[in-house]
């Protein structure tokens, strides 16, 4: 049965609930906090008489959501990492950030930045002994036009090689993230790892969720940055790896083909540009990056 195929007398007794419901809001002092719930309200009673849910897919729902709850600490979300699957955080990200000339697109925040990172100087290394190939990373931040910006704060971190962030390991390690500051002329440069492809967490409930919809947990290759400047937005991004064969098939719908940059793969012996001594092959890419207005619009 679909809503279109309810009798009157029983889509009167609905309607008439969801307005009850709306008008318990009526009260709140809050006029934002009233919107969004009397919207809440409108939405989700829309679906539930939309898809005329059962009560024993109500009470999956509840177990589910339940679960997500009891696996979420200080180290791990699980309710990011559903609302990433479900493109809620990109649907958000996009209603905030709304493209500004020519500045540098936003996309998830993801569910292992952890504050208080170590800072390291210009041309440091933020790796801390992750596994993985040397990756060489430079370019500039500036604003909407085009002047440089010095001592803006530059965050970055990445999982390793096999796929994990420090957070997943049980030691207390920190490893592979840092923060550092743009120079006068605007410029940053540091060593991480190269990025490689890894499923987000799926031993839980949005795991479950991913295989019992056929959906695969991998997540392309990706750097993540947050940069903060005053009177700048602050930008939460990736940058990707071209020629990665999972650009299309993110499953947290994260990839802008802005954010796809070339890490071009250097033999071994190549010179690095701060004279490192590298063994084996390592790689270098260029993120330039350009900081909306804080009030930016259109």
């Amino acid at each position: 049965m679909t809503l279109h195929d309810v009798p009157s007398e029983q889509a009167a007794r609905e309607e008439d609930l969801i307005a009850r419901v709306q008008r318990s809001f009526d009260a709140c002092q809050d006029p934002r906090l009233k919107e969004l719930m009397q919207a809440v309200v409108k939405h989700l009673h829309a679906f539930l008489r939309d898809v005329r849910l059962t009560e024993e897919e109500w009470n999956k729902g509840i177990e589910f959501l339940t679960a997500v709850g009891h696996l979420t600490d200080d180290k791990r979300q699980e309710f990011i990492l559903l609302s990433d699957t479900l493109g809620a955080s990109m649907q958000t990200i996009a209603i905030n950030n709304e493209a500004y000339g020519d500045a540098t697109e936003a996309t998830v925040f993801g569910p292992f930045f952890v504050e208080g990172s170590p800072r390291i100087e210009p041309g440091g290394d933020l790796s801390f002994g992750a596994a993985g190939e040397p990756c060489w990373v430079e370019g500039t931040v500036c604003d909407a036009d085009g002047t440089p910006i010095a001592g803006a704060k530059v965050e970055v971190w990445e999982a390793d090689e096999d796929g994990f962030y420090d957070v997943q390991y049980d030691d207390d390690r920190v490893a592979a993230r840092a923060h550092l500051f743009t120079e006068a002329d605007g410029s940053y440069r540091f060593w991480g790892v190269t990025p490689t492809p890894y499923p987000i967490p799926h031993d839980g409930p949005v795991g479950g969720m991913l295989a019992a919809t056929g959906r695969s947990p991998m997540r392309a290759s990706h750097l993540h940055f947050m940069v903060e400047a005053p009177g700048c937005r602050t930008l939460v991004t990736h940058i990707f790896v071209r020629g990665d064969e999972l650009l299309d098939s993110d499953t947290v719908f994260g990839v802008k083909e802005s954010l796809v940059k070339d890490f071009d793969r250097r033999p071994a012996g190549t010179p690095t540009p701060d004279g490192r001594a590298v063994e084996g092959t390592w790689t270098q890419v260029r993120f330039d990056i350009v900081l909306a207005p804080a009030d930016g619009r259109g």
